[in-house]
Order: structure tokens, then C-alpha cells, then sequence
């Protein structure tokens, strides 16, 4: 009987494996923000958390929701609708905060949903448009990747949170701080 049970293991576990073919630089994390999917690099998600509740903090950016206390770490969230400039919306049960690490500053991603992981190779991320922010270099989309007949909208997780127009890296840096 025991054969049987670790088979089934060993066979499950084979579509998680890592192929040398794989590598984590072409993995993204992909979730919905208003209908529309985008992906930022798995090497950046430290993990994905249901929503809770928010501690708000006075002198930030609108799109800075507040913090919140994650096994006694203060981590800023940003809610990805607004620091698009997208209308507000109430947060739903499939609403969820992503923990990324970017740079050692932990910040939290406040998104509609998660939909999957998925392999994106370089050579399937098309240029970003170039208008707005993209045109100048100083947009947050690094590109379209494309699998299959779906696309996702790659964020550039480091300009999401500093460009030339806001500067968080300092601001989340400070939020922490002073939370803690």
C-alpha cells in the first residue's frame, strides 16, 4: 500500500520540479487588477496573504493603503488599483496582499486576485507601449508577455516603487521604521 502512495507523490511532485530548461527569472507571479492580468518576477514574492486589516498612517501617497503587523513584521501596502490611478474598490473575499522583497524592503501589493505562476521566457516579453510613462523609460511596465493566447502585463516591481515621480523606497523604508 505504501508503494501506491509514494508514486502518486513522486508523480505529483514532478510537475513542481525545476527542469535546467526552467529558470526562475522567466517565472511570474500573475494576478488581476480591474479585469486586466499582470505578472511581476516570483524571485521578488516572498508570499501571498489574504487581506486583512490595514493600520492606516497619516503623510503617504493615497495608493499606500497603510501597514500591516505579518508575524510581528511591519510591511507598507500598496494597493495596485490606485498607484494605477484606477477608481477605488471595495476589497472582496478573493482580494489578497502579494509579499514581495524587493531590494530587503518587504512591501505588500494590495490586487483584485492571483491568478497563476507562469513561465514566460524572455524571448516572449514584448516591449511595453510607448506612450505615458513608457515612452521617457520611466514607466512601470517592463513589457507583454505573451504564453499562448494569454498576456500579461509585466510590472517592473522596482520602478512600481521608486521612479522619477515618487520615491518609496525611503518613504517604505521610514513607514516600517516608525511602525515598528
Amino acid at each position: 500500500m505504501a508503494e501506491p502512495a509514494e508514486k502518486n507523490l513522486e508523480e505529483a511532485g514532478a510537475d513542481l520540479t525545476f527542469s535546467e530548461e526552467n529558470n526562475i527569472d522567466d517565472m511570474y507571479l500573475t494576478f488581476t487588477v480591474a479585469g486586466e492580468e499582470y505578472g511581476v518576477g516570483i524571485g521578488f514574492v516572498t508570499e501571498i496573504v489574504g487581506m486583512q486589516r490595514v493600520m492606516e498612517v497619516p503623510d503617504v501617497p493615497a495608493f499606500i493603503k497603510g501597514v500591516i503587523n505579518l508575524r510581528g513584521k511591519v510591511i507598507p501596502v500598496m494597493d495596485v488599483r490606485l498607484r494605477f490611478g484606477m477608481d477605488w474598490k471595495d476589497y472582496t473575499e478573493r482580494t489578497v496582499i502579494i509579499v514581495l522583497d524587493v531590494d530587503d524592503i518587504p512591501v505588500g501589493l494590495a490586487v483584485d486576485a492571483v491568478s497563476d505562476v507562469r513561465e514566460i521566457p524572455e524571448a516572449n516579453i514584448d516591449q511595453p507601449p510607448q506612450y505615458g510613462g513608457n515612452r521617457d523609460g520611466r514607466g512601470v511596465i517592463r513589457g507583454l508577455g505573451k504564453q499562448g493566447d494569454q498576456v500579461a502585463i509585466i510590472i517592473d516591481i522596482r520602478r512600481l516603487i521608486s521612479d522619477q515621480s515618487i520615491d518609496l523606497r525611503q518613504d517604505l523604508q521610514a513607514l516600517r521604521s516608525s511602525a515598528a
